[in-house]
């Protein structure tokens, strides 16, 4: 059987009495049913041994047993030495390396943690793809094993205050964190928020507020400028694989893209792993850090990220502003057969497709990231660069069923890949394709001309009705309607302003 070594945070979290980490019943589950067996870590049995609250102690006594142990460490390899002599400098942190030793040095086939320092000397180290955190290794799981999926994930839906339970066990953390969060909670009972369930299970909740100049602000330290706000009210993601968050995002965005803000920011204290994890994936969007809001609950930490359509679009980096890109890129149309095309632009959806297909219980519908694997002789492109995507028609006549439907921004291009392994790893959990049509559809079609992949973000959904091939050659945007340029078909900056003001126009 597989080994799957845990870090002393997941342990913990998983046999104490009070669970605040709703993922670990997920995690544990997934690892039965992958066949790994569950090592513990003499170093991590010690510190257990050595924890502040002595009930604790004395439940992981009892439950220790059930766990695998590695009682003696792997002797240090030379490269991760010189790594724990450079960064290390506590205690723990010499322990952090020990622990991840085992699988640098492969006596363990993967690590779980939640340890950020970690995660950071395995990227160093080149283990990165073996070391996960709770959330990582559920989308993995679920992603590359659907057929062991027995639940299902609704889609992300908008609802009241008052048709969410307040008593779930959801919220425990913010009675936790937050002095008269019931009562705020029923306040909202009319007020929209955005929740997503699991096996009738709460699972995510958003809610979001749009803040004018008039908002009093003299809690937040530094001070806020007068300005037309989004804020992230409550926010919380719990991991089960499917990439809730970014969906979450999207829709963030898609609000401050409606109401015209010039800025969105969140308050949020950095108590627990799942605050850190929104915290990473915040930053990763380009949320910056502010200060504090001082509340009597104690100092929360305020992120900011700047809004709007007349900053200035970072083009090696398209996440810190998304979705917003620069004019001055090149542009380009790129084909989708139908099949794939709502499966990954859920959003995008043509009018006569049954929705109730695309509830978002797989990875790559929830992402913003998605990929485009290409054969094509083009691979010029550049990060920032616009896709338009062009759905191809399921019936005839082509001209009426074929559609352009997103705009997408390209985040980067991998033109070479070593081995077919590194060629999955690029596309896995962005794309529906099996693994095995990879191989054989995708890797294999073509010995001499390997595949490329082009990762983008998926920005914006024209409104519907979206134009059509008819519309695009009435437009000058594609000359020939009955031969479709192969690849990537470039349009200058004049066909692209066309087509998008038509698509405006039509709603």
């Amino acid at each position: 059987m597989k080994k799957a070594l845990l870090d002393t945070n997941i342990v913990i979290h998983r046999e104490t009495s009070k669970i605040y980490n709703h993922e670990i019943g997920q995690l544990f589950k997934w690892l039965d049913k992958l066949k790994y067996e569950k090592y513990l870590h003499f170093l991590s049995i010690d510190e257990i041994r050595r924890h502040k609250d002595p009930i604790v102690v004395k439940t992981m006594e009892i439950k220790l047993e059930s766990y695998y142990q590695i009682k003696h460490a792997a002797p240090f390899g030379a490269e991760i030495s010189k790594l724990s002599d450079e960064i290390d400098k506590t205690s723990n942190d010499q322990n952090d390396s020990r622990i991840l030793n085992e699988v640098y040095e492969e006596r363990v086939e993967i690590l779980i943690s939640e340890d950020r320092k970690l995660h950071q000397k395995a990227e160093r180290l080149g283990i990165s793809e073996r070391v996960f955190t709770i959330q990582s290794f559920l989308e993995k799981a679920t992603a590359e094993n659907p057929e062991l999926v027995d639940y299902k994930v609704l889609a992300v839906k908008k609802v009241d205050f008052a048709e969410v339970e307040l008593t779930d066990t959801f919220f425990d953390t913010f009675r936790e964190d937050y002095k008269g969060f019931d009562k705020w909670f029923n306040k909202k009972a009319n007020d929209p928020c955005y929740v997503c369930y699991n096996d009738s299970v709460l699972t995510a909740f958003l809610f979001v507020k749009i803040e004018d100049d008039t908002e009093n602000y003299s809690d937040i330290f530094p001070g806020f400028l007068k300005k037309k706000r989004l804020k992230i009210g409550t926010l919380k993601v719990t991991g089960n694989g499917y990439k809730i968050g970014e969906r979450f995002l999207k829709t963030i965005f898609d609000n401050a893209i409606q109401y015209k803000v010039e800025e969105i920011y969140v308050t949020i204290f950095d108590k627990r792993p799942e605050q850190l994890r929104l915290i990473d994936m915040l930053e990763e969007w380009g949320f910056v850090y502010h200060g504090i809001k001082q509340t009597e609950n104690g100092d929360e930490k305020v992120y900011v990220r700047k809004f709007g359509k007349n900053l200035p679009a970072n083009v090696n980096y398209p996440k810190l502003t998304f979705p917003f890109f620069s004019k001055a890129t090149d542009k380009y149309i790129i084909k989708i057969e139908p099949q794939y095309h709502t499966e990954l632009f859920p959003d995008s959806i043509n009018t006569k497709e049954d929705e109730t297909k695309y509830t978002e219980n797989e990875p790559h519908r929830n992402r913003i990231g998605k990929v485009y694997i290409s054969h094509s002789q083009d691979r010029h492109l550049k990060p920032g660069d616009v896709i338009v995507i062009y759905r191809i028609g399921e019936t005839t006549p082509k001209k009426y069923s074929s559609t352009v439907t997103t705009i997408c921004i390209v985040e980067k291009v991998v033109a070479k890949f070593d081995s077919f392994e590194d060629f999955y790893t690029a596309c896995n959990k962005r794309t529906m394709i099996s693994k095995e049509d990879l191989r054989i559809k995708w890797w294999e079609k073509f010995p001499r001309n390997k595949p490329f992949v082009v990762n983008f973000l998926y920005a914006h959904s024209f409104p519907t009705p979206k134009p059509t091939l008819y519309d695009l050659n009435r437009l000058g945007v594609i000359p020939d309607m009955y031969n479709m340029p192969l690849g990537f078909i470039k349009l200058s900056n004049d066909q692209f302003n066309t087509l998008v003001k038509f698509a405006y126009k039509k709603k």
